[in-house]
């Protein structure tokens, strides 16, 4: 009896690495963060942390569900500068964060049922549409402010819509609650409903899950519509921060930023397995890789080939797991 304990104690811990292995992941950046700067653990760094990781986090929600059902989104970095553009247009119009922030969804979740129409209808890969949708967005970005940023009126953005970028609820960064908030939407149905199920089970075996009579063009349409969504919201609160989007530059290399955090949080590269709070954690250690880098001295440009190394480690790591497991 106490050897099948032993054995299935064992088992678990196996378990919890290959499942939560971005728990040590974190661990191992407090210790260096600690030593890079013994006040890196303040609750002060620790919410500044938070707050800088909150915009690219959302957009990872959205990049872990894609992700989810064996697909790439290239598209969610344009997704926000075109989304931010016309949301700044709306806002200087209305002045209203209500309708500015439904507005940001609704185009964000259009944009992205347009790719997933791509995908699950004419059954092109996810990469190849959101490659080429990313430059469609783009270019149409570009043209919207003629090359050029365009900023939300000072008189109005000094007021409510600053408040959201800057402000704090309950003590805590408004950009950080709704960081949580939508991370928990995400976890909620991805685990709490059916169609979570069927997001898991068209990443681990499309064929199989057909057959079972669950419409998995659907179930692909509306994943990349939540990615937009989730796009649309980042641009949201990019807009309430800057107080300006600007067309040429804004939310360039957000998609690759997302990916690595996906892939960091340990969610499978080839779909079907993966955690919410795998991804939550996934971009605060991204994030904190960027701000270890910095005190360091690190050069900017260092960051791009530290993110790929991470996207590559992480692949390899999963790999390396399951044929341990098979």
């Amino acid at each position: 009896m106490s050897e099948l304990k032993r054995i299935n104690a064992k088992g678990k811990f196996k378990e919890l690495i290959r499942d939560h292995n971005y728990i040590f992941s974190l661990l191992g950046l407090i210790i260096i963060g600690l030593i890079a700067n013994p006040n890196f653990l303040r609750f002060s760094n620790v919410m500044t942390l938070k707050r800088a990781s909150s915009i690219l986090g959302i957009l990872s929600l959205g990049m872990t569900m894609v992700i989810l059902i064996g697909q790439i989104d290239l598209s969610v970095g344009s997704t926000l500068a075109l989304v931010g553009a016309n949301a700044v247009i709306v806002y200087n119009s209305t002045t209203s964060i209500l309708v500015t922030l439904i507005f940001c969804l609704s185009f964000g979740f259009i944009l992205g049922l347009f790719n997933g129409f791509f995908v699950g209808k004419l059954n092109i890969a996810g990469f190849v549409v959101t490659l080429a949708t990313a430059a469609a967005y783009r270019s149409l970005t570009i043209q919207l402010g003629q090359g050029g940023p365009l900023n939300v009126q000072n008189e109005i953005f000094y007021g409510k819509l600053r408040e959201i970028g800057y402000g704090k609820t309950f003590g805590l960064p408004n950009l950080v609650l709704i960081f949580i908030l939508a991370s928990v939407v995400a976890w909620v149905i991805l685990t709490k409903t059916r169609f979570g199920r069927y997001v898991y089970g068209v990443g681990s075996n499309i064929k199989a899950t057909r057959l079972t009579g669950v419409k998995v063009d659907w179930v692909q349409i509306i994943v990349f519509g939540f990615s937009g969504a989730m796009a649309g919201l980042a641009a949201f609160l990019y807009i309430s921060q800057m107080g300006a989007v600007d067309t040429a530059t804004a939310g360039q290399g957000m998609d690759t930023n997302a990916i690595a955090a996906v892939a960091i949080g340990g969610i499978s590269m080839s779909g079907g397995r993966g955690f919410v709070q795998g991804t939550f954690c996934g971009a605060i250690i991204l994030q904190s890789i960027n701000t270890i880098l910095t005190a360091f001295g690190v050069p900017a440009f260092v960051n791009d080939l530290i993110k790929g190394i991470l996207i590559l480690t992480a692949v390899v790591v999963q790999k390396l797991i399951r044929r341990n497991k098979e």
